[in-house]
């Protein structure tokens, strides 16, 4: 029987293009289902020829995501995916999922991407798992055009993909054609030093970037350094955005050795990035002379005083193509900034020369403190280095909480997140107490599995003295004692616990597996399936908690091995094996 389709909606579809593809952008469609995003789908199988898929401003949910990816299987052609704004409302487990079901189905199709925009999604380090096996299958080979802007990655997430990108550099070099990136932008994702440092070594291995933009992403001279140096080896770099990141004058002394080596540039945006008046000479030295192709600079908002200011004018005299320049918003004073006008128009540059409106006065920033700016970058660059890392997008928290509330699930993941909480502190205060004996705990308790599992951390002779012969036997008859609302939370302490031991030992291995099994079984049965899934992610490091004071405390290498083996013998529902599945392909 042939599928319903609705033709107007088609039509709709495909009518507004700007070349072939399909166009379904602003329209808040809900996609959960493959029912619900069947028009789109239609309209995705009637198009002949399709080199573009828009779908920006809408939803998407896994079970959408995998009917999608089906129709893209027939579209070898596909050259731009424009995915932004692609999962409001989403809980972070469904997006990798998503997100990985859309790029094998263009990994299948063998379609050659030129663009792929996920812009404006709260992808997290989490979401960026569903996008690397796509970065780097042959289908991204070709890519010209990465967007990423405000998917609030993080440093992990901003790791992974760099990682991802080098390995399917390395694949297109082994086929004879080397990944060509163009155009790079990242803005709005926390990135911070280690994650510049991380995309620095893969721009200067691919070195063909024309475009690079990362603003708002809290780097600080380490990290300005390193994506210095990579610029010097993307020797036709046209634009460059470092907008809102903390170059300060260290940072623009690494910039001002690599601006000689990039002639092409038209645009330089280094606004809001407290380069004081030191930084600013530095730069305007360094354009001063070349650079003759600059249509556009930007040094609003960075504390020069006017010697910073003149230095920067005076390098615009010869650039025949300027169309602009921001000074404003920095401390040139009433008289500087009629001079700065005076000679701006003097070089025949006064329409490009954006009013001075926002000064702030005379020269902020006496002998002394000039002096010492390069020990304030080296203070700030420690707390910098201290803080938490706050890995989820903005907003993004809320969402989920929101998210979490309408589904009517009780939160069992709090309850067990709170309750390992606890079981940490506890053995904290316990090892930090001098005023008593030191005794150990384990020694005094009768080796039986109710011990084993009152015990945080067990040691595998615990395990290996258990006199039961049948030891999942055991635990089970153990845990079937457990009240049923701390049933869940006792399980999976206990698969945690077995978990750790079972790279070296087959029976917590077998223990592990056969509770694996009772868990998901007693979480299906309870709607309870999502609070353990986001606990035991969390637990093993491959899902960021909300509470970014928690670090997982269990051998995590050895935990991850455990539900390897659990989910080969298929111990989970279906789609719980997948996603899981997919979070440990992402690690890997």
């Amino acid at each position: 029987m042939a599928a319903s389709f609705d033709l107007g909606s088609i039509t709709n579809a495909l009518s507004d293009l700007d070349q072939n593809g399909v166009k379904w952008v602003g329209k808040a469609s809900k996609w959960g289902t493959v029912a619900e995003a069947q028009e789109l789908i239609d309209a995705i199988a009637a198009c002949p020829d399709m080199r573009f898929l828009n779908l920006e401003g809408n939803t998407l949910g896994v079970e959408a995501a995998k009917g999608i990816a089906k129709a893209l299987e027939k579209h070898p052609e596909l050259q731009r995916a424009l995915w932004k704004d692609l999962f409001t409302g989403r809980m972070k487990e469904e997006i990798p999922i998503a997100l990985k079901a859309l790029g094998q189905g263009m990994i299948t199709a063998g379609a050659k991407l030129t663009v792929l925009d996920c812009s404006d999604n709260a992808l997290g380090p989490n979401g960026m798992v569903g996008l690397v096996d796509l970065l780097k299958s042959s289908t991204c080979h070709t890519l010209q055009e990465l967007k990423l802007n405000n998917c609030g990655l993080g440093i992990e997430g901003g790791t992974m993909l760099a990682k991802a990108l080098l390995e399917g550099h390395a694949g297109s070099m082994r086929v004879g054609k080397p990944l060509a990136l163009k155009v790079f932008i990242a803005g709005r994702n926390r990135l911070e030093n280690a994650g510049a440092k991380a995309l620095s070594e893969m721009f200067a291995t691919v070195g063909t970037l024309e475009q690079i933009e990362m603003p708002q992403n809290g780097i600080y001279y380490p990290g300005i350094t390193a994506l210095s140096e990579a610029f010097k080896e993307n020797v036709n770099l046209r634009i460059i955005n470092l907008n809102d990141n903390t170059i300060g004058p260290r940072g623009a002394a690494a910039l001002s050795e690599a601006l000689p080596a990039l002639q092409q540039l038209r645009e330089i945006n280094f606004g809001d990035c407290l380069l004081k008046t030191r930084g600013a000479t530095l730069i305007g030295e360094a354009i001063h002379e070349s650079h003759l192709e600059l249509e556009v600079l930007d040094f609003g908002f960075n504390e020069i005083g006017p010697d910073g200011g003149f230095a920067l004018v005076n390098a615009t005299a010869n650039k025949d193509r300027l169309r602009s320049i921001v000074l404003n918003g920095n401390a040139f004073g009433d008289e500087c900034c009629e001079q700065l006008g005076e000679l701006m128009n003097e070089y025949g540059r006064i329409d490009a020369f954006v009013t001075l409106d926002e000064d702030n006065g005379g020269e902020n920033e006496d002998a002394e403190e000039e002096e010492d700016e390069e020990d304030d970058d080296e203070e700030d660059e420690e707390t910098e280095d201290e803080e938490t890392e706050d890995e989820t997008a903005e907003g993004y928290d809320e969402d989920q909480r929101q998210q979490r509330a309408s589904d009517g699930e009780e939160d069992t993941e709090e309850v067990l997140l709170v309750r390992m909480k606890e079981h940490m502190m506890a053995l904290a205060a316990n090892n930090n107490d001098t005023s008593t004996v030191s005794v150990d705990l384990d020694a005094t308790l009768p080796n039986t599995v109710d011990s084993f599992c009152r015990v945080h951390y067990p040691p595998e002779t615990m395990f290996l003295g258990l006199p039961d012969a049948d030891k999942v036997a055991a635990f089970r008859e153990y845990l079937s004692t457990v009240p049923k609302p701390d049933y869940l939370v006792h399980v999976a302490f206990t698969i945690l616990k077995c978990s750790e031991l079972a790279e070296r030992n087959p029976e917590a291995l077998s223990v592990a597996v056969a509770l694996y099994q009772d868990a998901f079984k007693f979480a299906q049965a309870n709607r309870r399936l999502k609070s353990l899934r986001n606990f035991l992610l969390i637990q093993l490091g491959l899902l960021k908690c909300e509470d970014h004071t928690f670090k997982p405390s269990y051998n995590v290498q050895s935990c991850r091995y455990a539900l390897r083996a659990a989910l080969q013998q298929m111990v989970a529902p279906e789609d719980e094996n997948l996603i899981f599945s997919t979070f440990l392909d992402g690690a890997r």
